[in-house]
C-alpha cells in the first residue's frame, strides 16, 4: 500500500505538473498571456454571465407566421395537385386560417379528397405513430372543399419552431465566437439566450432577428410593370421586391433550391473586387441546381434572402460545380454577417426581443471578487485547522488541497468548462470533501497507532482501511453530480461540472498525492513511533 514503483511517482507528478501548468493562465491577464512561449497553454476558464457580465435577451417565436406558411405552401401544394389531375377549379385562397376551393365541372367529391389525402401525413410522437393527421380535408357538398390544419399538426408545427429555432440561434451565437452561451425555452413560445462577454447586445440583436432564409428562382420577363402595379400575375409567381433598386420583380413561387440545401457560406470578393458570398451545395442542392441552370439557359434566375431580391444574374451557361456566388451592395462586413446566417441555417419563423438587458462586468468583477474572499477565507480556515489538528500530517494533507485545486481549474481551463458562481460553491464543497478524505484516513491511523502498530504499519492500515469508505461516499456523490447535469440547466449543470471533477480530484489527491508524500516522508526518516 506504502510501496510506490518508479512509473507510478512519475504518472503522479506529470499529472501534478499538468494541473499546474493549464491552470496557470488564470493567473494572468490577456496581454501577459500573448506574451508566453508557444509551449505554454493560454486558455483560461470561461466565466459565465453572472462573473464576467454579458448580454441577456427573451425572445417570442411568432406562432402564427409558422402557421400562415404552412398554409402558403399548403395552398402552392394544392394548385399543383388539382393543375395534374386536371380538376378545374376556382376561389382557390386562405380564408379564416383555412384552404377553400370550388371545382369546376364534374368531378366526383371522392376523387378529389383521394388524391388530396397525400398532402395529409401522420403525426410521429417518439417511436410511435399516434393515429392523427396534420390536415383535414373536408367537403362542403356542391364542389366546395376546405383544408385546415388539425389542432395535432398546429401543435407539432409549433414544437418543430421552438426547436428549430433554438438550434439556429445556437449555431449563429456559436459562429460569433463566443463561449458557453446559455440557450433554453421557456414555456413554448419563447427562448432565453444569456451570452457571457458580450457587452453590445444590439449586435446580438440583429444577428438573431434575420431570419436569413436563402432561396433560388426563376425570373418572368414576360410581365410588365404596368401588369405588376395592376395585380396580373399568372398563379404559381410572386411579385417581390429588388434591393436597392425598389423596381419589383416576378419570380416563381417554388424555388429551384433553397437554403437548406447550403453546405458552406463564406466572404469573397467577385471578378470585379467587390465583396460577395461564396456558397457551396450539398449533393442534393448541387444536382438541383445544376439540372435547373441546365434547363433554363438565358433565363434570368433571383438570389432571394428573405423575400428580397439581392440580385438576378443571367443564367449564360449550367452550373454545375455546386458552388455560387452572391453579389449585391455588399461591404466586407455585412458579406462576412450574411455568411455566418446562412451557415447556421435559416431561422423559421420571426423573433420578437421581449426583454433585452446587458449584465455589466463591473457587477460579475463583484461577484468574483466576493467568491474569491470566499474561498481564500474558507480554505485558509482550513489549511489553519489541518494542520493544528494533525501536525505534519496536516501539512501533507494542505499541499495536496492545493495541488487538488490547481488541477480542478486547470481541468475547467482545458475543457472550456463555464465557471458561474454555483459552480464556485461546487468548487468549495469539494475542497471540504477533500479534507474530509483526509480526515478519514488519519482518524483511522490514529487507532491503529492506539492499538500499538509501527508508523509504517499504521499508515498503511489506515489507507487501507479508510478506502472503501472513500470511494462510497464521494461515488454516491458523483452520482448525484452526474443527475443534477442530466436533468439540470444553466447554473445547475455549472455547479454539477465543478462538483464532479473536484471529487474526482480530491480522491486522486487524497488518496494518492498525499499518500505519496507521508510514504516517502517516513521511508526516508523512520520514525519510531507517530504523533497524531
Amino acid at each position: 500500500m506504502l510501496t510506490f514503483p518508479a512509473w507510478k511517482i512519475g504518472l503522479v507528478i506529470t499529472i501534478c505538473l499538468a494541473g499546474f501548468f493549464t491552470a496557470l493562465p488564470n493567473f494572468f491577464s490577456e496581454q501577459q498571456l500573448a506574451r508566453f512561449p508557444a509551449i505554454l497553454p493560454t486558455q483560461q476558464v470561461s466565466l459565465g454571465l453572472d462573473l464576467q457580465g454579458g448580454s441577456h435577451m427573451l425572445l417570442e417565436v411568432d406562432m402564427e407566421g409558422v402557421i400562415a406558411e404552412r398554409l402558403e405552401i399548403l395552398l402552392d401544394e394544392v394548385r399543383s395537385i388539382l393543375r395534374q389531375n386536371r380538376i378545374r377549379y376556382t376561389g382557390l385562397s386562405i380564408k379564416d386560417g383555412a384552404i377553400v376551393f370550388q371545382t369546376r365541372g364534374e368531378v366526383a367529391p371522392g376523387h378529389v379528397v383521394d388524391i388530396l389525402d397525400e398532402l395529409s401525413q401522420p403525426i410521429v410522437s417518439g417511436l410511435s405513430v399516434v393515429p392523427s393527421r396534420d390536415v383535414d380535408i373536408d367537403d362542403l357538398g356542391g364542389g366546395a372543399f376546405q383544408l385546415s390544419l388539425t389542432p395535432e399538426g398546429i401543435q407539432e408545427r409549433r414544437q418543430q419552431a421552438l426547436a428549430q429555432s433554438i438550434e439556429v440561434i445556437r449555431r449563429r451565437v456559436d459562429e460569433m465566437g463566443t463561449r458557453e452561451p446559455s440557450i433554453q425555452s421557456q414555456g413554448g413560445e419563447r427562448i432565453l439566450v444569456q451570452v457571457p462577454g458580450l457587452q453590445d447586445p444590439a449586435e446580438l440583436r440583429d444577428m438573431l432577428n434575420t431570419k436569413a432564409r436563402l432561396t433560388f428562382h426563376l425570373v418572368d420577363e414576360n410581365i410588365s410593370p404596368i401588369d405588376i402595379q395592376r395585380g396580373r400575375i399568372p398563379p404559381g409567381w410572386k411579385v417581390l421586391p429588388q434591393v436597392d433598386m425598389g423596381v419589383p420583380i416576378v419570380v416563381q413561387r417554388r424555388p429551384m433550391v433553397s437554403g437548406e440545401n447550403v453546405k458552406d457560406a463564406r466572404p469573397g470578393f467577385d471578378q470585379n473586387g467587390l465583396p460577395a458570398v461564396i456558397i457551396s451545395f450539398d449533393i442534393t442542392g448541387a444536382r438541383k441546381f445544376g439540372e435547373a441552370t441546365r434547363r433554363n439557359v438565358l433565363r434570368l434566375f433571383a438570389i432571394v434572402l428573405d423575400d428580397e431580391v439581392i440580385s438576378a444574374p443571367r443564367i449564360q451557361e449550367p452550373i454545375l460545380g455546386g458552388t455560387a456566388q452572391i453579389t449585391g451592395s455588399f461591404t466586407v462586413e455585412t458579406a462576412n454577417n450574411l455568411s455566418i446566417l446562412l451557415r447556421a441555417g435559416a431561422l423559421p419563423a420571426e423573433l420578437t426581443v421581449l426583454e433585452e438587458r446587458t449584465v455589466g462586468p463591473d457587477l460579475g468583477a463583484d461577484s468574483v471578487a466576493a467568491g474569491k474572499m470566499a474561498a481564500l477565507i474558507g480554505m485558509a480556515a482550513v489549511l489553519v485547522f489541518i494542520i493544528l489538528s494533525y501536525g505534519w500530517f496536516g501539512v501533507a494533507a494542505n499541499v495536496a488541497l492545493i495541488i487538488n485545486i490547481m488541477i480542478i481549474f486547470g481541468t475547467l481551463s482545458v475543457i472550456q468548462a463555464t465557471l458561474t458562481l454555483p459552480g464556485i460553491a461546487g468548487i468549495v464543497l469539494t475542497v471540504g470533501m477533500a479534507v474530509d478524505a483526509n480526515v478519514l484516513v488519519f482518524e483511522r491511523i490514529r487507532e491503529e497507532v492506539r492499538i500499538g502498530r509501527s508508523p509504517l504499519q499504521a499508515v498503511e492500515k489506515g489507507y487501507s482501511h479508510a478506502l472503501p469508505t472513500i470511494l462510497d461516499a464521494n461515488i454516491t456523490t458523483l452520482i448525484a453530480a452526474v443527475i443534477l447535469f442530466q436533468f439540470g440547466s444553466g447554473p445547475v449543470k455549472g455547479f454539477a461540472v465543478t462538483l464532479a471533477i473536484g471529487i474526482i480530484t480530491s480522491v486522486f489527491t487524497a488518496v494518492t498525492v498525499t499518500r505519496l508524500m507521508i510514504a516517502t516522508t517516513l521511508r526516508r526518516r523512520r520514525p519510531t513511533s507517530l504523533r497524531l
